[in-house]
């Protein structure tokens, strides 16, 4: 049997987002937009949870590839 993910603090922090946004008084953290996708809702959860040392775990790096080169730009003739 695999152990937890997520400890009991982390759920308590999504949960607590998730009704927030629900009720609309969910912010975002630099614009102070209001939160309207609930995967938003459940990554700021997370984020909180990791600042108060709950147990989650850690981000995954982004898949993305760096475009190398330029792209060349087709000339109508």
């Amino acid at each position: 049997m695999a152990a937890r993910k997520y400890g009991r603090k982390a759920a308590k922090k999504v949960s607590r987002a998730m009704h927030e946004r629900k009720s609309g008084t969910l912010r975002s953290g630099r614009s102070g937009r209001k939160v309207k996708s609930r995967k938003q809702a459940i990554a700021i959860g997370l984020s909180e949870a990791r600042q108060a040392g709950a147990k989650v775990p850690r981000k995954r790096k982004s898949a993305r590839k760096k475009k190398s080169g330029r792209r060349v730009s087709k000339q109508k003739s």
